[in-house]
């Protein structure tokens, strides 16, 4: 296999089609190998993963540690880097980073705020992973989201994809965006409140990438067409105005009702963690993907480590 060309992970516009491809299939060895013969289980054994984040996370920083361990490394980290490192005491972004570069291989990062990560591989000596920058971008959540997307239809031509919910400060969905004009054939729907639609810079990309996309407001005039619906939380902790907050909050609840309504092949994806966007009675519909969708976030973060750490 060719030597991976990156040395950091920080956007999804670092991923051309044949790198999609390559972490894809690295990911399908490690999904088939956590079953089988364990042929990775010592691959990065005495490696150490930094994972340092300052943002609460669950599906995030616990599979990158998780994949880190059942690749044989190790890892150091910190629950909450705001309040529980240096950071407390006004340490710079800067000097942290300089800090990990000597006590790890790679640092996994989740900070609060956009462009961090780009900021700490500008003078990082060791792989920097950007596990979510603010409301910049999560390009390891948009690898996943691909993955399961890539899995459940074959082939990804003429897909029809509904973003929804907060797309304003959904980072998850700016960076899948970004993954999915690498396909021929898709179009986006924009479905959110006027206070949550997506920024310009991302509907600007899409032009330049001959994307076709529109935008909606209502959910039930997108459901039966599309194939795959992307449902995202209304996150408060983004607003900065109480009432722009409550004038987006429960619009979009993808009720059985409107599950019923979609197509038979159509699966149902979130970032998570949901509120009351996805209400439990829709776990069980076999269109539901967003469990798998998390457990796919393993094996890319496996292949990724794997691919940093072992060029």
């Amino acid at each position: 296999m060719a030597a991976f060309p990156l040395n950091h992970v920080i956007e999804s516009q670092q991923f051309d089609r044949d790198l999609l491809e390559t972490v894809f299939r690295t990911a399908d060895q490690m999904k088939a190998d956590l079953s089988g013969e364990r042929r990775f289980a010592k691959a990065l054994e005495g490696r150490i993963m930094a994972s340092l984040f300052y943002e609460p996370s669950t599906r995030t920083r616990f599979s990158f540690e998780s994949a880190m361990l059942r690749l044989g490394g190790a890892v150091i980290t910190t629950e909450n880097a705001r309040e529980f490192s240096s950071a407390a005491k006004g340490e710079s972004l800067a000097d942290s980073t300089r800090i990990m570069n000597g006590y790890a291989d790679v640092i996994v990062m989740r900070h609060n705020e956009a462009g961090s990560a780009a900021r700490a591989s500008d003078i990082s000596r060791i792989p920097v992973i950007n596990a979510g920058d603010g409301a910049g971008q999560h390009p390891t959540q948009a690898l996943l989201d691909m993955y399961t997307i890539v899995d459940a239809f074959d082939g990804i031509r003429g897909l029809k994809i509904a973003m929804v919910g907060d797309l304003r400060y959904g980072r998850t969905v700016r960076s899948l965006a970004y993954l999915l004009t690498k396909y021929e054939g898709v179009e986006i729907v924009f479905v959110s409140p006027p206070v949550c639609k997506m920024e310009g810079d991302i509907k600007a990309y899409l032009d330049r990438n001959q994307v076709p996309w529109h935008e909606e407001t209502n959910l039930d005039q997108v459901v039966a067409t599309v194939d795959c619906v992307y449902m995202t939380r209304i996150q408060k902790e983004r607003f900065h105005d109480p009432e722009d907050y409550q004038a987006a909050a429960g619009q979009y609840i993808l009720t059985p009702e409107r599950v019923r309504a979609m197509k038979p092949s159509a699966i149902i994806m979130h970032p998570l963690p949901r509120v009351d966007e996805i209400p439990k009675d829709v776990d069980d519909d076999p269109r539901a993907r967003y469990f798998e969708q998390a457990q796919n976030g393993l094996y890319i973060r496996m292949a990724l480590l794997y691919l940093l750490l072992s060029k």
